[in-house]
């Protein structure tokens, strides 16, 4: 029998598979914005092709998520001092999206 979380997620057996699925994706995608946090205070890297793509996968993935949040909040301080909080609410939004739609499979 074919139900609606097996045509979407087609390894999936049953709802609590198809749940540790979605929440595995969310754990993902939390650590690499947790990923792309701790780069953002390394003021240089080193220049090495690997570590370049590396960096270009984890930035790509997770700034345009972050921009959404950058818009609503404006770093704290001034010049190179300043200090960007947007993450934050975005890994507390992440969360509690994570409850939401995981919890939705139950």
């Amino acid at each position: 029998m074919i139900t609606a979380v097996t045509a979407v997620l087609p390894f999936a057996d049953t709802r609590l598979d198809a749940a540790r699925y979605v929440n595995a994706l969310f754990i993902v995608y939390t650590i690499l914005v947790l990923l792309n946090i701790l780069i953002s205070f390394v003021p240089r890297m080193p220049y090495y092709p690997w570590l370049r793509s590396v960096l270009d996968f984890i930035t790509d993935t997770t700034d345009p998520y972050l921009n959404i949040f950058r818009r609503i909040m404006r770093p704290v301080g001034g010049g190179a001092f300043a200090f960007d909080l947007s993450p934050i609410l975005a890994l507390l939004v992440l969360g509690f999206l994570n409850r939401i739609v995981v919890g939705a499979f139950f």
